[in-house]
Formats: C-alpha cells, structure tokens, sequence
C-alpha cells in the first residue's frame, strides 16, 4: 500500500512563548494579515460541565470565552493539512537570551520602508540588520521582545 504526499511528512506548527498569548496573537495576526483562530465557546462550556476544564482555564477576550494562555492564527483562507499556524502560549519565565529561531516575515511587492515604519508604530522595535549579497533585512522585537526579519 502506498502512501499519499500528505501522510509521508509532518507538519510543522510553530509556538512563540510569551507573557499574554492573546494580546500577542492579535498583534501578529494584524502584522501577518492573518486571522486569529476561532475558538468554539460552547466546546469550552462543555468540557468545563464535564469537569475536564476549569474556568479558571478560560478568559473573556475580545468579547469571546476562549482558552486562557494559548490562542493560534493562521492564513486567512482557513486552516488544513501543510497550511501553516502560529500557536502563542503564556509561559512564566521571562525572556532571557536571544532566540535561537525566529520569523522571517517575506514582504513581497510591499514598499520595506513603509511596513519597516508601520510596524515600528504598532510596537515592533528595531534592533539590527543585516545584508548578504543583494539582500537586505532588519532586525526587529515584537512588543514582547521575540525577534523576527523583514
């Protein structure tokens, strides 16, 4: 029996560690023009009549009950098998070191130093560049200090 493209491989989410999951998701979804994943309240309801969920496991954000401390974004056109997704979850230890991964955000037909500025204006801090033949990025921390490339 042979196997489809689909079941040969794994697919890879990525997870950022961070001190409010939901704030930051909103924050990259913008940056990304993504979505924040839709999280099903009545689930939520139900796994905490059922004991297996707390309420104290759930906030209200953005006017919706969700899961507190972790909360995903994806592409705009949904998320399937080898679509990518960003998972942001609450950790309790600050950031200490630089990461040793980051985001690379490719901005093709975007004029760079127009989104440089809107993101330094929506928080994003710039912190170094770089350059390697023909290309050329800059450095940035997003409001909680992980490191991405433009």
């Amino acid at each position: 029996m042979s196997e489809s493209p689909e079941q040969t491989g794994f697919v890879v989410q990525v997870v950022i560690d961070c001190d409010h999951a939901h704030r930051l998701a909103d924050w990259w979804a913008e940056t990304l023009r993504w979505e924040v994943e839709p999280q099903d309240e009545s689930f939520i309801r139900k796994m905490i009549a059922e004991g297996v969920a707390n309420d104290s496991d759930t906030v209200t954000w953005n006017g919706a009950l969700v899961w507190k401390g972790t909360v995903a974004i994806r592409p705009i056109d949904g998320f399937g098998p080898g679509q990518p997704r960003i998972l942001f979850q609450d950790v309790t230890e600050p950031k200490s070191v630089k990461n040793r991964i980051h985001l690379d955000v490719r901005a093709a037909g975007e004029d760079l130093d127009e989104l440089r500025a809107r993101l330094t204006e929506r928080g994003a801090t710039p912190i170094g560049s770089g350059q390697q033949g023909p290309h050329h990025w800059v450095v940035f921390a997003d409001p909680e200090g992980n490191e991405f490339c433009v």
